[in-house]
């Protein structure tokens, strides 16, 4: 655990940012998520004070990652687990990631519309946040806008991704249990198998299974049969395939019984812990690459070649890798 930031090291307002989280109150937690997406230089500066003061107060809640192809129901079970939650005493951040145009880079952010119930109780939180070409199905600062929801007091963390492909899986590098929800008559269990994402799903529910029960129980059967062909992350957990019914809140029970079966059994081997020490590590490395990439695009030279370069790459002039090559040279230190 890093050492805090000090109340000197915070602007006045900044401070008031952090006290307002500490104490769970909702609009310095919107306030300081909203400064931690901010792309401007000022903003992230401030950002991370923020982020470091309020670091010795996460790390307290479940975190629970939920994919699922469009139509499979996420917000619905999503709502019908976060009213569930709350009835079991639990306070419920929902961060929701829509996907962006890529015309406009606009999304919907329509998820507290359909999770209305669930967004009229002072106990849950609903963040929708844009993807922005962030790949993975996340947005860009997911990992920070979940440990400002813990600082606030929130113990179950639902990070809903927005489902657009087979790539959904950075979610899964962020959470402590990632969840799949299928469709019955999706497809056999050979689609099933093609799909990369089974590989790491922790947890797989067949939704919607009071439309037709027969399916779904062959759904089941056919997912149960595809993960005998994986090789699981962990020797002591093999993926269980619950049917349910958001919309009925059939079996969500059962569902949250599986999460937390699910941390009982990894606990006591280490592996959960170690899990989330492998995860902020690999954090920290896409940060890097990250800060990297927007000083190499910042590069005075970089950028006063780059449009020609990139010119000169589409019109087959010259080859990427030589294009590449010259732009990083540009990074070397000059000798001396």
């Amino acid at each position: 655990m890093s050492k805090p930031v000090e109340d000197s090291l915070l602007a006045p307002e900044d401070r008031k940012l952090v006290d307002g989280v500490l104490a769970g109150q909702l609009r310095p937690l919107a306030k300081t998520i909203t400064l931690i997406e901010s792309s401007r230089e000022d903003h992230q500066a401030r950002a991370h004070k923020v982020m470091e003061a309020l670091l010795p107060a996460t790390g307290n809640a479940l975190r629970v990652g939920i994919s699922g192809v469009p139509g499979v129901g996420k917000s619905t079970f999503i709502e019908a687990l976060g009213l569930y939650l709350i009835e079991q005493e639990h306070r419920v951040a929902v961060l929701a990631v829509d996907p962006s145009s890529s015309v406009t880079g606009g999304s919907i952010l329509g998820d507290k519309t359909r999770m209305e119930m669930l967004s009229q109780r002072t106990e849950a939180y609903i963040r929708p946040s844009p993807s922005a070409g962030s790949l993975g199905g996340v947005a860009a600062r997911t990992r920070e806008t979940m440990l400002v929801c813990e600082a606030a007091g929130f113990d179950v963390i639902i990070v809903e991704t927005v489902g657009v492909g087979q790539s959904e899986t950075a979610v899964a590098g962020m959470t402590d249990i990632f969840c799949l929800l299928q469709l019955p008559n999706a497809g056999d269990d050979l689609q099933a198998i093609k799909k990369g994402i089974m590989e790491i799903a922790d947890l797989i529910v067949i939704n919607k299974a009071d439309i037709d029960a027969r399916a779904a129980q062959l759904a089941k059967s056919q997912m149960k049969s595809a993960l005998m062909m994986f090789r699981h992350a962990s020797p002591n957990w093999t993926p269980p395939v619950l049917t349910l019914s958001a919309l009925q809140k059939d079996s969500v029970a059962g569902f949250w019984d599986e999460v937390k079966r699910y941390r009982d059994t990894l606990t006591p081997t280490g592996e959960f812990d170690a899990k989330r020490r492998h995860q902020a590590l690999a954090w920290m490395w896409e940060m890097i690459d990250s800060g990297l990439r927007s000083r190499f695009r910042s590069h005075p030279q970089v950028k006063h070649e780059l449009p020609g370069l990139a010119r000169a790459v589409e019109e087959g002039a010259t080859t990427p890798s030589v294009a590449a090559m010259r732009l990083l040279g540009y990074l070397e230190k000059p000798s001396q």
